[in-house]
C-alpha cells in the first residue's frame, strides 16, 4: 500500500484507509506499507491490525521519527533508504494499491507501475479512488494514452476501484500483461 503519511484534507481519506486495512485483515491479506503510525499510514495499520491482520511496515532510519515508526506491527524492517525500502516493499508485496497522497505516494505508485512495464516484476498496479481524488490523473493518463506515450492500453496495466471493498474483489482476478523483462534492478 502507498499512501500518506498525514490525513489530507478530507476525513475520508482517512476513513478509507482504515476500510481497506480492514478489508485486506478480513480477506487473510497481509498490509505491506511504509511503516508510519501516523496519518493514512497508521488509520491503514490500526484498522488492519484491529481486525486481526498481518502488517508489514517497511521505513528508512531517516524517516522512523519524523514519520514516527509504528511498532506494534506484526513485522516493522528499518532500512537505509528510501531505495531499498521501495525495494523491500515491492518484493513483499503480491500487489501494488496506491490510496491518496501527495509527491512521495505518487512517486511510489509510478515506480511500481513503470517496474511491471519494464518486467521487473508482474503484479497488479491499482488506485484507490477516494472521492475522485485522482480524476485529475486519470485524465492526464488517458491524455498521455491518447498521444501513444503508454505502453499497451491504461486498462491493462492500471486498476481503478472507488471503493476498499472493490479492490479486494477485483485483485485477484486480475492478469497484468505480460512483458518480456528488459532490466534488472540496479542496472543501468
Amino acid at each position: 500500500m502507498y499512501c500518506a503519511s498525514n490525513s489530507g484534507a478530507r476525513p475520508a481519506y482517512e476513513r478509507a484507509a482504515a476500510a481497506l486495512g480492514r478489508a485486506f485483515a478480513e480477506a487473510g491479506w497481509a498490509v505491506v506499507y511504509g511503516g508510519g503510525r501516523v496519518g493514512m499510514m497508521g488509520a491503514l495499520a490500526d484498522a488492519a491490525l484491529a481486525a486481526g491482520g498481518e502488517v508489514i511496515g517497511v521505513i528508512p532510519h531517516g524517516l522512523v521519527q519524523r514519520e514516527v515508526a509504528h511498532h506494534r506491527l506484526t513485522a516493522l524492517h528499518v532500512v537505509d533508504s528510501m531505495h531499498e525500502r521501495k525495494a523491500m516493499m515491492a518484493d513483499l508485496a503480491d500487489a501494488f494499491v496506491t490510496l491518496p497522497g501527495g509527491i512521495g505516494t505518487l512517486e511510489e505508485f509510478f515506480e511500481a507501475w513503470t517496474w511491471g512495464q519494464l518486467g521487473v516484476h508482474r503484479k497488479p498496479v491499482a488506485l484507490l479512488d477516494v472521492d475522485d481524488y485522482w480524476a485529475p490523473l486519470l485524465a492526464m493518463l488517458r491524455h498521455a494514452e491518447a498521444e501513444g506515450f503508454l505502453r499497451g492500453a491504461l486498462s491493462e496495466w492500471l486498476m481503478v476501484y472507488d471503493t476498499p471493498e472493490a479492490v479486494v474483489r477485483g485483485l485477484p482476478r486480475v492478469t497484468p500483461p505480460a512483458v518480456r523483462r528488459w532490466l534488472r534492478l540496479g542496472e543501468t
